[in-house]
């Protein structure tokens, strides 16, 4: 009995040198991937990088990992010019297969999420408008809310406002729903629910040219389209999946 118990010591005691071996690895592996990714995407910084699944080093012996999540910054979104930051960007990648000369990789399946803050929507919404939060039932519907000085949207966008004009608008202010689509799995398009009728003919339809405008998100895969967008307290939220995804290292 005495024998047995020695042996089951030593197993123990080998099992978890091999588990702290395991996890020294992964840990490695998690580091190196990080510094790839920034370097090969041109990131301010390195992502978070967690290699799932145990033991790691008999996934890397067959060249398979069941799952790696990737949490990365530096992500923009263009607007008119403008350069806006895409937050907490989040990839789940699924059934991950390394070539054979460890180079680059393939996932089975990606599913990708991003947030844009209300505040850097506004950075790249049309001159005086500002971007903010609907409220629970508006977000359910996918809006946002717009408002701005309806003298300085026309102006931003830029609409002649003649002196006898812009006497009668002196003060008056936009505020309106907007409902967010995407559209080609990269590109997000809010359009005014209706905005007020001005007493100038053809100048409504030239604010509405000012208010609706498209935001182009960049950076992520291009194998992984956006196929869906919330509005939350927070911001707005985008979801996509890709499948057979390249990962060149």
């Amino acid at each position: 009995m005495r024998a047995v118990r020695i042996l089951l010591i030593v197993a123990v005691v080998l099992g978890g040198l091999f588990v702290a071996a395991d996890r020294l690895a992964v840990n490695m592996a998690e580091s190196e991937a990080a510094d790839k990714i920034r370097s090969s995407q041109g990131l301010p910084s390195s992502p978070d990088v967690s290699i799932k699944g145990f033991p790691f080093l008999t996934q890397v012996m067959g060249k398979e990992f069941d799952e790696v999540d990737v949490s990365l910054s530096g992500i923009t979104a263009s607007a008119g010019g403008h350069s806006v930051n895409v937050t907490e960007v989040k990839a789940e990648l699924l059934d991950v297969r390394i070539d054979s000369s460890y180079s680059s990789a393939t996932a089975g399946r990606a599913d990708g999420s991003a947030r844009i803050a209300y505040a850097d929507l506004t950075k790249s919404a049309p001159k005086g408008a500002t971007v903010s939060y609907a409220g629970a039932e508006r977000a359910a519907k996918g809006q946002v809310k717009l408002t701005g000085p309806l003298s300085e949207l026309l102006e931003g966008a830029g609409v002649p406002v003649p002196g006898a004009v812009h006497a009668l608008i002196q003060g008056r202010t936009v505020s309106t729903y907007s409902t967010v689509s995407l559209k080609d799995g990269g590109t997000v398009q809010l359009k005014a629910e209706s905005l007020p009728s001005l007493p100038v003919p053809g100048f409504d339809e030239k604010l509405r040219e000012a208010v609706d405008y498209d935001l182009k998100i960049e950076g992520l895969p291009s194998s992984v389209k956006l196929d869906k967008v919330e509005a939350t307290e927070d911001g707005l939220r985008f979801t996509g999946t890709g499948k057979d995804v390249s990962l060149v290292g």
